[in-house]
């Protein structure tokens, strides 16, 4: 106690003195003032050095100095990540949270960069606790849901509400367990679920691994929750990494796991597999009459797995990955080359390319049509490590598939179905209730290709890469062989028939046409987004965009003409070379875009592209020179300064824009984020106020005006797809209030044609965006919908209509929209009656919808 006693009273007087010494104090002033004055002087990195020189020496001046050194801190870090100082961009967030460490605009702030950098994990914690020090954050909370969607993906959701999903697995782990395999190991694990239904039914030792930070942590919470924190072990690895005795004690008698995709392989199983029977499980059941210990064997839970396929035609598949139309707008895209999305299959594996893409053919808008009945492309025993093994080698296995109805041949369909043991399965097939998509593998080459039902086509099915690749590679017609796969002439074609029939000849003739639009098909290719290519095909928003331009430009001449007029100053002859009179165009939309070239393709008009890609630039500049717009009429501009204002800056010879063209909505169903704010200014329609201030008298922002609408409806999909429902645990466990944290209020990606649901209302105008009167937005909007049916009233799904002026509009809900929807899932359902009066309060912070709704004069309020 005297020690104590001393330390105590040493400590107050070193305090003391240090108040008291002079030239610590000049010294804190005068760095102080040196830090206001390198702030004025923009000088971020000096006043930052300075502010920590401060801030540590005289922690007293913390409260005076915050807001300051915020943004400085914002400042400098933004330097930093321009130039790729990454490191150093985290050590200064790590010098400010030392001395702020409770500080929620600082943690949210350093969390955006860490998700801008791929570390999800990392940045959710950072939301966290900006949330947990804030719980009215609204950027905090709109940052967590974003990374929220990425951590834990909606499947998750979907699959713990599939009660018939996990009864089959609990039910084939339990007559496992009882039959010998006591020590088990889950891989990948997600919530823990498969490793606590071993454990409940009996196991003596229970693993489980998961990669994922923010599941394994979950998973930990789930599982102590649930009383098994001293039973079942759970690893932050992968299982490739795992070792015995170094991460578990012996090998196990069971491996349960789910780590499939819509495709089956996509997520490592069979390199997982593969590893667990070399170093983690025992020795496999040697000989089906020889007879072993259960606990002495190896297994693994699924047993295997039958993959089925069928070709299919579907105008929503194909307009997404392969061009559909010869015109876009008033450009001719004959000179465009080979455009298409970077979902391709061939066998031989291209990581530049994606085997397949996944669709859930129930909800795809227009339908499909099976062109072929189901076939068996493979099958597999996950038992079997020597198959595991020969699956890359296998030869390439060629299927003849006869065609059933006449259609255009735009992809093959993949599903499976997982056998859990002798005799259980899970189908994921495309007519089941099912939480599964279907894996879609993309025709490219078949462009305006009919099959036939007197047609065979042939498909090849490998495996090089452990992923599971089918290509339609011909069709066989009348004895000819017609590939798909390369693009040949008639006469190298196959062995035609000795006097064919004419008809029959022409047929070829005009198939083979449809196919060989370019002897060489490497030249001039470029990849697209599926989105992109889609929006290609979308001819009504160009179209639309083409006569309000042309509208605009019209009416931007004939308002120059009368002021020459008035001025009394005659114009000379038009000279497309003169750039002085020329109208300025600039067009900011995100990824590949002809809106540019489509401004400059009406003559005398200069326009700026956004597009970055060199690929990309090369075919606006081709299709520039084929639709004739003089090369020097179309720039690519691509600003890198750090300037704040460097997005939208006034083109060459101070000349202001014509028009400037913003892409407002992003292709998931949302305003794009931070269209209000991209101007970094402290305002609420910042970038809109600060694209005005650069737009010529009688200039237009496209759009103009967007109107946002909804309607009220009755959705269990979007339930089910938003949170574990019901009060019932999930197979005896608790899990619900572990994995709802990371409920997101707004669903996004969403076919509102094809959603299940019943309308309670008629839609309904929610909110008004006004891009070219910034005075008239505001925040808030009180709305009431009367409602036309009775039901529980469980989202509001929401789309847009884009005004580019007061008569020209596109609409987000159209059929051949290349947007989605959205919807607002209300955390708990609404009773309504017919001719109920609902009342919507819709708030829009920054990019952020948000929607609570109750019924007037109704008690209560549930809030989103």
């Amino acid at each position: 106690m005297p020690n104590a006693s001393a330390r105590l009273k040493h400590g107050r007087r070193t305090r003391r003195r240090r108040r008291e010494d002079p030239a610590r104090n000049e010294l804190v002033s005068s760095s102080l003032e040196s830090a206001q004055q390198c702030l004025f002087n923009q000088d971020y990195g000096t006043a930052f050095v300075h502010y920590l020189l401060v801030l540590n020496l005289a922690p007293m001046f913390k409260d005076f100095a915050r807001e300051s050194f915020r943004f400085t801190l914002f400042k400098w870090t933004e330097e930093l990540d321009s130039v790729g100082r990454i490191q150093d961009l985290f050590d200064c967030y790590e010098q400010a949270l030392e001395l702020f460490p409770a500080d929620e605009v600082i943690l949210n702030s350093m969390g955006e960069h860490l998700f801008r950098m791929g570390f999800r994990d990392e940045a959710a914690g950072h939301f966290h606790k900006a949330l947990k020090l804030r719980p009215d954050y609204p950027e905090a909370r709109e940052n967590f849901y974003r990374v929220a969607n990425w951590l834990v993906e909606r499947w998750h959701f979907l699959m713990l509400n599939d009660h018939g999903r996990n009864r089959k697995y609990q039910q084939a782990i339990q007559k496992a367990v009882q039959s010998g395999c006591n020590t088990v190991l889950d891989i990948g694990t997600g919530t823990g679920i498969l490793g606590m239904c071993a454990k409940k039914a009996g196991a003596a030792e229970v693993y489980a691994c998961e990669l994922s930070k923010t599941m394994y942590e979950l998973a930990c919470e789930v599982v102590t929750a649930n009383g098994m924190d001293g039973s079942i072990k759970i690893l932050h690895m992968k299982s490739l990494e795992m070792e015995v005795p170094k991460d578990i004690p012996h090998r196990v008698s069971l491996v349960v796991t789910e780590t499939v995709d819509a495709g089956l392989f996509g997520e490592g199983i069979i390199e997982s597999l593969i590893h667990a029977w070399h170093h983690l499980l025992l020795p496999p059941q040697r000989g089906e009459n020889e007879f072993q210990e259960p606990s002495a064997t190896g297994r693994v839970i699924p047993a295997g797995a039958t993959v089925f396929g069928m070709a299919l035609e579907s105008l929503e598949i194909r307009r997404h990955h392969r061009l559909c139309v010869s015109e876009v707008g008033s450009l001719s895209i004959a000179a465009a080359g080979e455009l298409r999305s970077p979902v391709s299959c061939s066998p031989e594996p291209d990581d530049s390319m994606e085997p397949y893409t996944t669709e859930r053919l129930s909800r795809l808008p227009g339908g499909y049509k099976p062109l072929t009945e189901p076939f068996t492309a493979l099958n597999i025993d996950f038992n079997n490590v020597q198959e595991l093994e020969g699956l890359s080698s296998r030869e390439v296995q060629q299927i003849r598939l006869p065609v059933t109805q006449e259609g255009e041949l735009d992809a093959l369909a993949v599903w499976f179905q997982l056998h859990l043991d002798e005799e259980s399965s899970l189908s994921t097939g495309p007519q089941e209730d099912t939480c599964w998509e279907q894996a879609i593998y993309p025709v490219h080459s078949t462009n305006g290709f009919v099959l036939k039902p007197q047609d065979e086509l042939l498909v090849e099915v490998s495996c090089r890469d452990a992923f599971l690749r089918l290509c339609s590679v011909a069709v066989l017609r009348d004895g000819h062989e017609i590939r798909l796969d390369k693009r040949l002439d008639l006469q190298d074609s196959g062995n035609p028939i000795p006097n064919p029939n004419p008809n029959t000849e022409a047929e070829l003739c005009s198939a083979l046409a449809c196919l060989q639009t370019d002897q060489n098909p490497t030249k001039d290719f470029c990849m697209l987004e599926c989105s992109e290519m889609a929006l290609l095909n979308n001819n009504d928003y160009h179209q639309s965009f083409c006569s309000a331009l042309a509208k605009l430009f019209s009416q931007l001449k004939v308002k120059c003409q009368n002021k020459e007029r008035g001025s009394g100053v005659q114009s000379g002859p038009t000279d497309s070379a003169d750039s002085s009179d020329l109208l300025y165009v600039l067009d900011v939309s995100e990824g590949f875009s002809l809106l540019s070239l489509i401004a400059a393709s009406n003559g005398h008009v200069k326009a700026y592209s956004s597009v970055e890609k060199t690929k990309q630039q090369e075919v606006l500049k081709r299709l520039a020179r084929s639709n004739n717009v003089p090369e020097q009429h179309l720039e690519f501009w691509l600003n890198h300064t750090e300037d704040e204002q460097g997005m939208l800056k006034r083109p060459s010879r101070e000349k202001l824009w014509s028009a400037i063209m913003l892409d407002c909505v992003e292709t998931c169903g949302l305003i794009r984020q931070k269209l209000m704010e991209k101007a970094s200014l402290k305002c609420s329609i910042t970038l809109v106020y600060f694209a005005l201030c650069l737009l010529e008298d009688g200039g237009q922002i496209f759009p103009a005006k967007i109107v946002v609408h909804g309607m009220l409806v009755e959705s269990d999909t979007l339930l089910l797809e938003s949170a574990v429902q019901g009060q019932e645990p999930t197979l005896g466990f608790n899990i619900a209030p572990f994995i709802n944290q990371f409920t997101v209020p707004v669903h996004v990606f969403l076919d509102f044609s094809t959603l299940e649901c019943r309308h309670l209302s008629d839609s309904v105008e929610l909110f008004v965006l006004d891009l070219m009167d910034s005075t008239a937005n505001y925040t808030n909007r009180e709305v009431t919908v009367q409602a036309t049916s009775a039901g529980r009233l469980t989202a509001i799904p929401f789309w847009y209509h884009i005004y580019l002026d007061q008569e020209i509009s596109v609409s987000t809900l159209s059929q051949n929209s290349h947007w989605k929807q959205a919807a607002v899932v209300l955390q708990q359902p609404l009773e309504v009656r017919a001719r109920d009066r609902v009342h919507l309060a819709v708030k829009l912070h920054k990019s952020a919808i948000s929607i609570s709704a109750h019924i007037q004069n109704t008690p209560g309020q549930m809030e989103q």
